[in-house]
């Protein structure tokens, strides 16, 4: 039996060849390994390539963040909507400022904020609003950009898991006043350890996370503000720069395995599959399919020797770092639902069509195999 990963690294490392080995020798050589030309560099690039006027590259995604949070002056009896369903460094990013995360239903067909829930949400509180393109699908960002206009709320994106995707002709972490992502190893653009950056068009919000970055200082020993230390590393900037040129390739790979999931799993009335709007708004960091045999389905996956995991099994809300915020089961359903039904199958450059066929095979056996009941496709 061969068994097909759930991630592999090994097609991009081989398209990179021995470029990765060469940064390194350079980074070795040059004894310069902290806010160097590698991180300038590497800025530029980044902000030329999302449509932006800046980027601050920082430590990992929850600085990004939190950083971004900062800038905005957030803080206690501040509050931030954010999405009930989403990864938890969505809502740590807002109680480390001391605001509260004020959680917001999503669009079961796209698992991403639904800016028709927003309003209802909004208090004279309400200072930000914190959108996660979830997946690698864009949020309506039209729509919620619109809603921040008419209230004067603050955007924050949180772009960690949807690097190119494009909504209405301009890519995601160009919408908001502050857009932070992540290049955590096995997202879409990836370092090889650690790092993030914060994209904007404000000079002045730029400056300002290049302070909170860097203790709070500008000139050495000298500090303006209570700052950080989340500094990205000038060897993760020089391996992104060396990635960023591969970056559209490898998320053409990934649209066109998700295609083929889709064709070949569209006749299964067990599973909900992923919906997009248009080809350019998902780049499929994620392939997350919904079942109320998920747990049934991913046990027999793993042991056909299928990699899959669940992204994620329990919401924000009901974990246990928030239960001082006092909600329960049942106060957010469309997030306990997903939850709860959640698989994310396979997807990775380089994944061939044979494994994939192996994946949808696998799928169809157990599904075969006896009486489940229709998922709500609510």
């Amino acid at each position: 039996m061969t068994q097909v990963p759930f991630f592999s690294f090994a097609a991009m490392h081989n398209a990179l060849g021995e470029a990765p080995f060469d940064i390194f020798r350079r980074f070795w050589d040059k004894q310069w390994y902290i806010l160097g030309a590698s991180v300038t560099e590497f800025e530029e690039a980044y902000a030329r390539w999302n449509g932006t006027q800046h980027c601050v590259g920082v430590a990992n995604g929850l600085d990004a963040l939190h950083l971004a949070l900062r800038a905005m002056d957030m803080g206690p009896g501040d509050e931030v909507i954010v999405p009930s369903n989403t990864y938890i460094a969505t809502w740590l990013a807002v109680t480390q400022t001391g605001a509260i995360p004020v959680p917001v239903e999503p669009d079961l067909r796209s698992y991403n904020l639904d800016p028709a829930r927003i309003d209802a949400a909004i208090t004279p509180a309400t200072k930000a609003i914190m959108p996660v393109h979830l997946y690698g699908q864009s949020c309506d960002m039209t729509a919620i950009m619109d809603i921040a206009a008419k209230h004067g709320l603050f955007v924050v994106e949180d772009n960690a898991q949807a690097h190119g995707a494009v909504h209405a002709g301009k890519r995601t972490g160009s919408f908001g006043h502050l857009n932070a992502t992540s290049f955590y190893p096995t997202k879409n653009l990836g370092a090889l350890g650690d790092a993030g950056a914060i994209t904007t068009d404000d000079p002045q919000l730029a400056e300002q996370i290049r302070l909170l970055r860097n203790y709070g200082s500008s000139r050495k020993y000298y500090n303006e503000l209570p700052g950080y230390n989340s500094r990205l590393d000038e060897l993760q900037a020089a391996l992104l720069s060396m990635k960023l040129p591969f970056l559209q390739q490898w998320t053409e790979q990934r649209r066109s395995l998700a295609a083929m999931y889709i064709a070949q799993l569209a006749d299964m009335e067990n599973i909900v599959l992923p919906e997009h709007t248009s080809p350019e708004s998902h780049v499929w960091h994620l392939f997350v399919i919904r079942t109320k045999q998920r747990d049934a389905l991913a046990e027999y996956l793993g042991a056909q020797g299928i990699g899959c995991m669940i992204h994620y099994p329990l919401p924000p809300h009901l974990q246990k770092a928030y239960q001082t915020l006092g909600y329960r089961r049942g106060d957010f359903p469309l997030a306990e639902q997903i939850a709860d039904t959640c698989l994310s199958l396979p997807l990775f450059p380089g994944m061939s069509e044979q494994q994939l066929g192996q994946v949808v095979a696998a799928v169809r056996r157990f599904f075969d195999s006896g009486g489940v009941s229709k998922v709500d496709k609510g």
